[in-house]
């Protein structure tokens, strides 16, 4: 019996996978972990003993980044999906993500799909000026495919996204995986989320991705309403520079974020749909004191 570390790329019915080197070995996690209330995460870099093919999980390394849902970690990147059109991008639920990727230590990436269809132009600007790395594909054409591809290189990227954007074909692509995507209905234009588990898939420059099924439908949450401007990166150098100490961005005067917003700084989507998070915040923080 011999100890080595590695990485769960996949957990089902108890048995998690656990890729070392180059081979995978299918472990059962101690009784330990269980007393103490710890359920090992997919992506979790673990130490194992070996014996054979088989091993058990003696030991869970330090998490960079986690998940709830799904329960993932350690992902350095949160890849999140959008369609230029059909359907019609939410820049609601893409700020949500976006927001939500930051509150998890994970940096998000905003990658347009469908630029076939449309360019995306106005997206990427609006992602791009305020801060975020942008890239437009078509997993159609597969335009931009390589560029993507390249930048996930070593790393280890979780891929979010509505149903029908294509975030499925893109990840198949990206894997040469037969990920099962369902038949995007055309009089709804939204596609059929068939995954069943989640579960780590190696590319061939050594990164990692996967699929985050149920992410895209998550509330903001986990922060107080006074600290969502700091996950905005347009907003992120207003801090004492408007009239109140504890601006809220939304209803004082003299606010240099609302400023901003005026002179076109920040984009005015962006802003409302702050106001927007923001409010839902102190709805649940007053409910919460009930």
């Amino acid at each position: 019996m011999s100890n080595t570390i590695g990485t769960i790329v996949k957990g089902i019915g108890g048995f998690y996978y656990v890729k070392a080197s180059d081979s995978i070995y299918e472990c059962k996690a101690r009784g330990v972990f269980r007393k103490q209330k710890i359920t090992p995460m997919i992506g979790d870099r673990v130490k194992i003993n070996v014996d054979g093919g088989h091993g058990s999980i003696v030991e869970i390394l330090p998490r960079t980044s986690s998940l709830i849902r799904p329960p993932v970690a350690n992902i350095d990147t949160m890849i999140l999906v959008t369609s230029a059109a059909s359907p019609e991008p939410n820049m609601l639920t893409i700020d949500k993500m976006l927001v939500n990727a930051e509150i998890s230590n994970i940096e998000p990436v905003v990658c347009i799909n469908k630029i076939d269809i449309d360019n995306g132009e106005e997206l990427e600007k609006i992602y791009s000026s305020a801060g975020y790395k942008v890239f437009k594909v078509s997993a159609q054409s597969g335009i931009g495919i390589e560029a993507l591809t390249e930048y996930l290189a070593g790393r280890t990227s979780a891929f979010a996204g509505l149903s029908g954007v294509g975030k499925s074909s893109i990840l198949s692509i990206i894997t040469e995986d037969s990920l099962e995507t369902g038949n995007i209905s055309e009089k709804i234009s939204r596609g059929k989320h068939t995954t069943r588990h989640v579960e780590l898939f190696q590319i061939k420059n050594g990164g990692y991705v996967l699929d985050t099924p149920g992410f895209s439908s998550l509330e903001v949450e986990g922060i107080k309403a006074e600290d969502l401007w700091l996950y905005f990166p347009e907003m992120s150098d207003s801090q004492n520079k408007c009239r109140f100490r504890g601006c809220s961005h939304i209803n004082e005067p003299d606010c240099f974020v609302k400023d901003k917003v005026e002179t076109g700084e920040m984009v005015k989507s962006r802003y409302e749909n702050y106001k927007e998070l923001y409010n839902k915040l102190k709805t649940v923080k007053e409910w919460e004191k009930k």
